[in-house]
Formats: structure tokens, sequence, C-alpha cells
């Protein structure tokens, strides 16, 4: 017996032309439903995506065909995993019987769905699709019958479920009516184990009603396949092909840096996005790229705190928006609660398997909340622009008195030509602090112990603006940037290093359009550099603790190993918290948060100190004066002050200096 099987056995050949007739019909609704869409997606502002190709393409692969995002997730995400690798295996084995009997067989009567190979084809199909419906009962368990809190069920959702399902358990029984004619009683039946047991079922029928089924389950089957394209333009089926593009035109970094705005357009007739229309192409295709899996929103310090934003609603608002209602006001439908919400973690970015933006979108809303309409999320933010604007600091502290902090060290003031090696660009909590200002001093301290002259530009250093930015106010954040890289550049220097993640970020990444071209690094790597290279050298002592990943020196620039190292040279023991890393849970000071008042659910700084306290470590470090500053509220605030102490990393090593 030959190890194959006639491909079009009982419906016969005559089925070709109907039948590709019909694919092409579903091809071209699938491509029209597309192309409709498309004239949605150009509702936005142009944005070029298209660059690095080969880069672009490498993440499709790593992301789609392996599945590395969707299984970082474990229970869901390894189900959706399984489930896609055995839709593509079936799609593989398709395409092979596509090829021998539709091309290669008729054309140049070539086989080679024979023998082993035939074999192999013919079991690791059967698995595949039984991986496949396992995979697809799960999700619909949980999805309606477990039931995740906040997880949406859309009729979509069930349709999807149902027609995959159907397509899949069609294909078995079609496969055993084929099965049950030709095949029963043979070695080749065995290699089929998942149609024989429906093959099986048929067995006792006569070969007219086995034949008769047949027929009947193929153009069933068929119909399902040309149902199933014609959906995917009109349904969350979309997301099979949308999810890869929009990997396809992710943004390729750097991590979390904005688009600068020409505040000097004179044909700008607004700033910001207000409409669909202020916002770019990407920003609408995100929503049709979301495939409603809550990971954002799980991830969300605002949600988990109460507050009202959820990332998957806003990117979904905007969607419907764009596609309903193109000309309401944007702003208006999302609310302003839920934009002021944010911290710009990047959390909700971080974790989604389809590369949706949903930082920029807020921003930009923000944009146009500050610089069209005046309006800010509470008085003490106003107060603090203004008087970021008249001081050079949120704080309203007098600038003469911003290196007060520096007096008796020996730091040299690079704003009265004195020279250094690096630049310490010290930002407004360290200068007018009390408490972070011990963080300045101990960077000082560390850095004379390596043998490294510091700079710092004194009265003329200016707030970074990243505050002001965040938040929308990007006149203010333009106007402190330019003071600041003029200072910077006549100071000569060629090195700056900050230990505020947020001057370093945006130092290194933001300042580079206004024209800062100097490499900018991070306190905790430049000293973990030096403690490498032997210029810093440490006393160990013991210490439990757990360590904060700030979410701009983590997310924001995957610095994540540096603060352990350095921990572990200073001979910490680290008690890691639940969420931790590329996990962590924002302390709420970011996206200019830091300067208003949390007003809305609970207050997140509490939230993230009981995550430390649960580890049972008496000592909370971190690596952020605003971190800082949270954590000495929260942990007041949570009643844990005779249970944990907020100590910087800086403050720890520059305790263990080798005398």
């Amino acid at each position: 017996m030959e190890l194959t099987r006639e491909i079009y056995w009982n419906v016969g050949h005559s089925v070709l032309i109907p039948m590709y007739l019909l694919v092409f019909a579903a091809f071209g609704v699938l491509i029209w439903g597309l192309r409709k869409r498309l004239d949605t997606y150009r509702q936005g502002q142009p944005l070029d995506r298209t660059d690095q190709r080969a880069l672009r393409l490498s993440g499709v692969v790593r992301d789609i065909f392996l599945q590395v995002r969707v299984m970082r997730v474990k229970g869901a995400g390894s189900a959706h995993g399984i489930f896609f690798f055995g839709f593509v295996l079936l799609t593989i084995g398709t395409t092979l019987v596509f090829l021998q009997a539709d091309l290669l067989h008729p054309l140049f009567g070539i086989r080679f769905l024979t023998g082993n190979f035939y074999l192999f084809f013919s079991i690791v199909l059967d698995l595949a699709g039984l991986a496949a419906i396992i995979m697809l009962l799960g999700l619909a368990v949980r999805r309606y019958l477990l039931r995740p809190k906040d997880l949406p069920t859309t009729s979509d959702n069930a349709l999807m479920l149902i027609l995959l399902l159907t397509i899949l358990v069609t294909g078995f029984l079609l496969e055993g009516a084929r099965m049950a004619a030709t095949e029963m009683g043979t070695s080749l039946a065995n290699w089929s184990p998942v149609g024989l047991l429906f093959a099986k079922a048929f067995a006792n029928m006569s070969e007219t009603g086995q034949r008769m089924l047949h027929t009947g389950l193929w153009w069933f089957h068929f119909a399902l396949v040309l149902g199933f394209f014609c959906a995917i333009p009109f349904t969350r089926l979309r997301h099979l092909l949308l999810t890869p593009a929009n990997i396809f035109f992710r943004d390729l970094g750097p991590t979390g840096k904005l688009r600068t705005l020409d505040l000097e357009d004179e044909e700008a007739e607004s700033f910001g996005a207000s409409t669909v229309a202020d916002l770019t192409w990407k920003d609408i295709f995100d929503g049709d790229a979301c495939t409603y899996c809550k990971r954002c929103q799980d991830r969300c310090p605002a949600w988990n705190t109460d507050k009202p934003l959820s990332p998957m609603k806003l990117v979904n608002q905007i969607q419907e928006t764009s596609f309903n209602d193109p000309e309401a006001n944007l702003i208006e439908a999302v609310t302003t609660d839920v934009l002021w919400s944010c911290t710009t973690c990047r959390a909700c970015q971080e974790i989604c398997p389809a590369a949706i933006e949903h930082v920029p979108k807020i921003v930009e809303m923000r944009r146009n909340l500050v610089l069209m309409e005046g309006e800010f999320p509470g008085e003490e933010v106003t107060k603090a622009m203004e008087n970021t604007e008249v001081n050079g600091n949120p704080l309203g502290m007098a600038p003469a008195t911003r290196a007060d902090w520096a007096e008796g060290l020996d730091v040299a003031d690079l704003s009265n030509g004195e020279e250094a090696e690096i630049l310490y660009f010290v930002g407004c909590y360290a200068s007018f602090d009390k408490r972070n200002q011990k963080i300045a001093q101990s960077f000082i301290k560390l850095c004379h112990a390596a043998n490294i002259k510091v700079g710092i530009l004194g009265k003329e250093e200016k707030c970074c603006g990243e505050p002001m930015r965040k938040l929308g106010n990007e006149y203010l954040y333009q106007m402190m940037a330019a003071e600041n890289i003029e200072q910077i550049k006549a100071s000569g220097v060629k090195r700056v290093v900050s230990a505020c993640p947020h001057c370093f970020n945006t130092l290194a990444k933001d300042y580079v359009d206004m024209g800062l071209e100097l490499p900018v690094e991070h306190a905790n790597s430049f000293l973990a550099d030096l403690l490498q290279s032997g210029k810093l050298k440490l006393s160990p002592a013991a210490l439990d603790c757990t360590y904060h990943d700030s979410c701009y020196l983590g997310r924001h620039n995957n610095l994540y190993q540096a603060p352990r190292q350095l921990l572990s040279a200073a001979g910490a023991k680290l008690t890691e918290m639940t969420k931790n890393q590329a996990e962590s849970f924002c302390c709420s000071a970011g996206g200019g948060r830091i300067l208003a008042e949390e007003k809305l659910g609970e207050r997140m700084n509490q939230t993230r100190a009981k995550m430390a306290a649960e580890t049972g470590a008496p000592t909370l470090v971190s690596s952020c004066p605003f971190c800082m500053s949270m954590f000495e509220d929260g942990i007041k605030g949570a009643d844990l002050d005779e249970q944990l102490k907020p100590l910087d990393l800086l403050e720890l090593l520059a305790e263990r200096i080798e005398a």
C-alpha cells in the first residue's frame, strides 16, 4: 500500500473552479474590508515607520512567529502561544496540500506527500489540530466561566472562539469520514490518531453514507473557512493581520522619547491632540491591533490603585471615536481624570504583545489641554509651573541657593569657568530638598573616593523640564532645555552624569533634539564602571534590603543590573519584591505627578511601600530623588515607619567607601 492519500477524494477535481472562485471572492471581501479601514487610519498625521526594515522584520519573527512577548505571561499567554503554533502548522500543511494537488502534480507530475514524509505530515497535523482545540477550549473556559476581573467578553470574542473551534472540529470530522471509507484496518490510519477516533465512529455507516457525510462536511468546512476570511476586517479577527503589522511599525526608540514640537511653526493652528486628526495614523492603527488581552490594564499602577485610567480602554476609545465620530472632542471622550492619572511609567507598553504605544497618546492630549486650554490637574501644578518659569525650579526656591548643598565639598563651579572631569547635573530635588541633598553629597563623596573631579552648573542649572513636559507644557520644557544646553556647552565638559533618572533620561534622549550631543550617564552605571575598573573601592557590610526599580531607570532605560551589582559589592542581601525589574510598580511620581496631589483612589506610594514591607526586609533602597520623596511619604502614610526605612543606593555606597 502506498503511503499517501488522494487529496480530492470523493469530491473530485471538478470542485476546483467553484472553489477558487469562492476563495477569490472571500479574499476580495477581506481586501475590501481592510481597504475601508485604511481610509480611517489616513485621518491621522503622517509618521514614517518603515525605516530599518531588517530590524522591524526580525521583531515580527520574534514576537509573532516565536510568540516571545505573548508567552511572557503564563497561563493565557502560554495557551495562546500553543494555539498559534498549532494554527501555523495547520496552515503550513494546507499550503503543502495546495502546492502538490493544484500546482506541482498537475503541471510537473511532482508528488512529495508520500512515504515517510507523509506519515510525519499526518501525525504532526493531527497533533497540531488537537493542541489547538484544547487551547481554544481552555481560553474559552477562562474568558466565559472563570471570568478574570475586567476581562472584556465582547461578541467578537465569542465569534472568534466558535468559528475557529468549529473549523478545527469539522476538519477532524472530515478526516474521520474519509478514513472510515479508505484507511480503516490499515497501518496508515495509526498516523492520524485523532482522525482515527472519528473514523471509528463512522465505521459502521455504509460507504454511500460515508461519502455523503464527507461531501456535506467538505462544503461546510470550506464555507466556514471562507467565512473566516470574510470576517477578518469586521471583527477582532483582524488582529491576526494587524498585530504583526503593528509590531513591524513599532517605535524603534530611543525608548520613551517624545516628539519635539516645533513651537515656531506659524502654520500650526493648534498643538497637541484634541481630535483624531491631531494624532498620527499609528495611534489609530493601535486600536485595531489591540487584542483586548488587558495585560496593559493589569500592569497599570493607576488602574491598580483605583484610578479611572485603563490603557486598554483608552486605546479602544480612540479607535471607536476614529471610526464612529472622528470630529468628536477626543479629550471629552477619554476624560481629563483619565489623562492626568498616567505616570508615564511605560508598564503598559512594556507588556503589550501588540506593540501598542499608550503613553504618547496621553501626552499629546495633555499638550492640548495645557498649551491650548491652559488647563492643569490642580492649582498646585499651576503654582509649580509658575515657580519653574520664574525661579527655574518647581519648588519656588531662589536660584542663588541652588548650590548651597555643596558647601564645604570640593566641587567645581563650572559656571565660573572652573574645570572638572564630569558635569554632575544635580536636579531640583537633590538641590533643594534636604532629604535628597544627602544623596547629592553622597555622590560627590563617591567620586572623590575614585579621584574624579566633579563640576556643577551651580545657580545656572535649571530644572531639566521633564515633569513639565510630561504634563503637557512643551513650551516651558523647551525654555528650560535651551537654557541648560547653553550652560552645558559653555562649561566645556565632555561627559554628564545625573543621579536623577528623570534628568538622565531627558538629557540623554530628549535634549538631543535641542542640540545636546554629549554622552549622558546615570550615576548607577557610572559608579558600576568605576567599581569594575578598580577606581572605586568599597568595604562591604551586611544589610538586609529590598530594591525598587525606578520606572525611568528600568523600563525607560533597561538599567537593572548596575544597581544590583552595586548592592552586591556593598555587601547587601537583596530580597526582591514580587513586582521587580520590568514588572516594577511605579512610586507615583512619574509623568509630572511629582507636582500633583494624588486625589483619586489609593495612593500608589503607599501601595508600593506595602509591597516592600511584605518582603520582610527593613530597608527599601531606591535610585531616584522622586522615588525617595514618594517613599518618605508613603511609608508614613501606610504606618510602616517602624518596619521600613527608605535609603538611596548612593547613600548606602557612601557609607561603605574603603578607608
